[in-house]
């Protein structure tokens, strides 16, 4: 009897060492999915970031070239009559548009981003899923 008591208790210690074991490599393989998932957000982002990047001088680049052109021309047309309204006509146009541009800048740097949305989801369901 004091045999089969130990044998029980034994294999109840097992059990609970292999259920403590089991929680652990479950908790592991969520923190690692996690990590992997934010990893994966990370090189996402970066991606997403270095296109707009491109996209961006390209469109200044272009932008800048096709308002100079533009520009000279309407000089040149004018050069006889009105060079110096033509001039500070573009003058104040391009003050106007870079005061605008930058006034939106400073509004869009100003608003949080949502970076890591989908892993704060994530986390969040993890978390209300172990509260219950």
């Amino acid at each position: 009897m004091a045999g089969e008591d130990s044998a029980a208790g034994a294999g109840r210690t097992g059990g609970l060492l292999g259920s403590l074991r089991n929680l652990a490599v479950t908790l592991i393989a969520i923190a690692q999915t996690r990590l992997q998932l934010l990893a994966n957000e990370i090189h996402a982002e970066k991606l997403r970031f270095l296109q707009l990047e491109l996209f961006a001088v390209a469109a200044v680049l272009f932008s800048a070239l096709g308002i100079f052109l533009l520009t000279l021309l309407v000089i040149l047309v004018f050069w006889d009559s009105n060079r110096l309204l033509a001039i500070g006509g573009f003058a104040v146009i391009y003050l106007v548009l870079g005061i605008a541009f930058g006034v939106t800048m400073v509004r869009h740097a100003t608003q949080p981003a949502r970076l890591f949305e989908a892993s704060l989801q994530e986390l969040d369901e993890d978390r209300k899923r172990v509260s219950s």
